[in-house]
């Protein structure tokens, strides 16, 4: 995170006058932030950096109705904003919208609605390829550019890139996002499951909050504690397997969410094994598994939800199951494997 924040300042200096987006500070979500990486050879340092629109813009998130695809999905509309109150000088200052020079200036520029956007909606595909351009046009700025070779991975809805120094190696993924509010709720640049999704559609992700219900856990569990090595032994189980890590984690956010903190000692750890695999039978039997953070009005409040998802009903993660009895099947098959 302290290297991708380096990167953010750096664009950001050098380009503070420029209608491009702003990064924020760097957010490191996923599974090597949390603390149960399955692949330890090679983890994967996957942070969100979100996006604010820069002066004289504001970003407005749509829902996209038209799309069939599990999850919420939407787009973000970037639109031009008055901005005279600015002063300078003791004088003040006309807005790109109410000055035709100034805005004839940075339309001819590079600017964000001529460059990032398709039609008035922030392009997921073009942002990623402006970040990629400007890692390689600013890296040998960075103070890390002298202990650290970065190497560009190709990626479509993500900044992929492999940091070597000797014999030690770092996978990074570089996920784009935009606040839902002042919540921890985001859309995210994200990869979906849908064979095509549109450039200007934007996933909406919990991958925030998650993270921090695993910090509340750590500040709440014993010393030797062992629910990360269980989530992480079953991660590792589920390699090549149907099942995502998703659901898992899903399944032992629930669990800590309800079992007291001074069950999951090292003693515990196979009770605990057990009450996964028992909860992920139940889910599959019943077709049913609750996104964790939708609808949970036991997540911890330190999580900043938007109060109406805090009542809406939870999606269900095996909405899949139930239209497809094959797939259901195969599940069975699976789960009886693990």
């Amino acid at each position: 995170t302290d290297l991708i924040d380096g990167i953010t300042r750096t664009f950001g200096n050098r380009f503070a006058n420029h209608s491009y987006p702003v990064p924020q500070r760097a957010i490191g979500v996923g599974s090597a932030f949390e603390g149960w990486s399955p692949c330890k050879d090679d983890v994967v340092y996957r942070v969100l950096v979100p996006l604010n629109p820069p002066t004289g813009h504001t970003f407005r998130l749509e829902l996209d109705t038209a799309g069939k695809m599990p999850g919420k999905y939407f787009c973000v509309r970037v639109e031009q904003v008055c901005s005279c109150r600015r002063q300078k000088q003791g004088k003040k200052v006309l807005c790109l919208l109410h000055n035709p020079e100034e805005k004839l200036r940075r339309n001819e520029e590079l600017s964000l609605l001529y460059n990032l956007c398709t039609g008035s909606y922030l392009d997921v595909e073009k942002t990623t390829q402006w970040f990629y351009l400007l890692m390689k046009a600013n890296w040998l700025f960075l103070s890390q550019s002298y202990h650290w070779r970065l190497k560009l991975l190709s990626s479509s809805r993500s900044c992929k890139f492999r940091l070597t120094k000797g014999a030690e190696s770092l996978r990074v993924e570089v996920l784009f996002g935009v606040q839902q509010g002042d919540s921890d709720i985001y859309v995210s640049s994200q990869p979906t499951e849908a064979l095509f999704t549109p450039s200007t559609v934007w996933m909406e992700t919990y991958a925030v909050a998650e993270m921090k219900f695993f910090r509340h856990i750590a500040r709440q569990a014993p010393p030797d504690s062992c629910h990360l090595k269980c989530l992480q032994l079953l991660a590792r189980a589920l390699e090549g397997r149907a099942f995502s890590t998703y659901i898992l984690k899903t399944v032992m956010m629930h669990l800590l969410n309800t079992i007291p903190m001074s069950q999951w000692c090292r003693r515990d750890f196979l009770q605990r094994l057990v009450d996964s695999l028992d909860y992920l039978c139940c889910s599959l039997q019943k077709k049913q598994l609750d996104s964790f953070v939708i609808g949970n009005q036991r997540i911890p409040g330190e999580i900043n939800l938007p109060p109406d998802l805090r009542k809406v009903k939870p999606p269900n993660l095996f909405w899949h199951l139930t239209q497809d009895p094959e797939a259901h099947t195969e599940a069975m098959q699976e789960y009886l494997c693990l």
